[in-house]
């Protein structure tokens, strides 16, 4: 459907809908969120952001949880095919009723997953405090 104005740069039908919120015509300032890499390039000096000790700190703090974690995901996880290939008779045999072991290693991945998201979600929390830190420092006003 074209524009009812055929000179305005909005190409967004009028269609009166509650989704129909962001105009491409729209006046006024971007929100931060929307903003370019052009536009937002003069908001902080980012090459002294990367050099700052307290920032290889936080990124050194990430990588201590994040690479144990995703190892331990991967062999967890890919150490259900394995067993069940090299171990078939272990993994057949019955644990609880009619629950055999590799059943119960596979209900204990969603378990596993669900322990490791709340583990960095707990992290995550802190990287944001420190990345904050660091951010209040550098930002232009």
């Amino acid at each position: 459907m074209p524009p009812s104005d055929p000179n305005s740069p909005d190409f967004t039908p009028e269609s009166a809908s509650p989704t129909d919120i962001a105009p491409l015509g729209r006046s006024g300032e971007t929100p931060a969120h929307e903003l370019t890499a052009e536009e937002d390039r003069d908001v902080a000096d980012w090459d002294a952001i990367a050099a700052d000790p307290d920032f290889k700190s936080l990124l050194a703090d990430k990588a201590r949880f994040i690479i144990p974690a995703t190892i331990f995901f991967i062999i967890y996880y890919f150490a259900l095919p394995v067993l069940v290939g090299w171990f078939p008779d272990l993994m057949k045999r019955k644990v609880l009723g009619e629950m055999n072991w590799a059943y119960l290693f596979a209900l204990s991945q969603f378990f596993m997953a669900w322990i490791i998201a709340f583990l960095y979600v707990a992290a995550a929390t802190g990287w944001d405090r420190q990345a904050a830190a660091v951010l209040t420092r550098f930002l232009k006003k």
